[in-house]
């Protein structure tokens, strides 16, 4: 299969006057071709700013970035300006949270697309550039009515699959989506996932998305990986992991999630707060709200434990073994 991204040792760190915050420590994971990779956690665990790092849209002049991310053969954080300029949208693409935020309130759907197409095929006519945006308005289920229309006549989930329509314009390698069905009902949300497994059959477009809800990873993705305070704690195929969580942090996100059918249970949520990130921990990260803690977590960092299938784990006890 096809490798796509391979990220090894990403650690990203925002640098301030008086103190430096460890937002992302050693990430590491691989993307194939038509992978759809969920990383989930809670808020505040580094899942978006290694999305933007991956991107480079952070400033280099507060942020010290740090590992390899080998993407299609390039590496990432070794382009220049222009070379990423070239790169974006064309082979690697992004839907952020309400990025409908973005579009132009007194310009029409289908000029806003047509314009964002020919930064990259400046050579396209008209009828070319106008067949395509209304392709993409088709993909994410849109009518040619919203080509002519402006975007305060739209709803909130339908200027959402403009920007998906957008992301996908030149058929990207790579999408990242960064909690884009975050402020969506959950019937829209689902629709949209559900399109976005179509466009990846189709196009074979592999997927990065970034949500805090476990749902959303069991709906739309193949494989998951789950971070906490900027460390990745445990990444494998969705269904093995929701199945048996071998992280205890992975169980606590599963059984704070309510179940849709049979009887009605208890949720717990996880006790504590996320640690300082701007201090250098000792151990496991996750000790001081594990309720399977031992001296052994408080003291040694746990190395990452290969389970087979592309189940990787770091944890002393995987599995809750003792």
């Amino acid at each position: 299969m096809e490798r796509i991204l391979t990220v090894n040792d990403l650690s990203v760190t925002y640098i301030s006057k008086n103190k430096s915050t460890y937002a992302v420590c050693d990430a590491s994971f691989v993307i194939d071709r038509g992978d759809s990779l969920g990383v989930v956690g809670e808020s505040g665990s580094g899942k978006s700013t290694m999305a933007m790092a991956l991107l480079r849209l952070l400033s280099e002049k507060s942020v010290d970035i740090d590992g390899q991310a080998d993407f299609c053969g390039e590496d990432l954080f070794a382009m220049n300006k222009n070379e990423l300029a070239k790169l974006r949208w064309k082979k690697l693409s992004a839907v952020f949270q309400k990025s409908m935020n973005s579009l132009s309130p007194v310009h029409r759907i289908g000029d806003q697309i047509e314009d964002i197409y020919r930064i990259h095929e400046p050579s396209a006519t008209h009828r070319q550039t106008r067949e395509r945006a209304l392709k993409m308005l088709s993909l994410v289920n849109l009518n040619d009515r919203v080509y002519r229309l402006y975007p305060h006549e739209l709803s909130g989930g339908m200027l959402q699959r403009v920007m998906i329509a957008v992301s996908l314009l030149h058929e990207p390698d790579l999408l990242i989506l960064d909690e884009a069905t975050t402020a969506l009902d959950v019937v829209t949300q689902g629709q949209i996932l559900e399109e976005l497994r179509r466009m990846e059959r189709e196009l074979s477009t592999s997927r990065i998305i970034i949500t805090h809800d476990m749902s959303v990873v069991a709906a739309g993705c193949n494989r998951v990986a789950v971070m906490y305070a900027g460390h990745m704690l445990e990444t494998g195929p969705v269904e093995r992991i929701l199945r048996k969580p071998a992280h205890p942090y992975s169980r606590g996100l599963i059984a704070a999630f309510p179940p849709l059918k049979g009887d009605r249970v208890e949720l717990k949520s996880i006790p504590g707060y996320l640690p300082d990130m701007t201090v250098r921990h000792e151990g496991c990260i996750f000790a001081p709200r594990c309720e399977d803690a031992q001296e052994k977590c408080r003291k040694e960092s746990p190395e990452r434990s290969n389970l087979g299938d592309g189940h990787t784990v770091s944890c002393h006890f995987a599995g809750g073994e003792k």
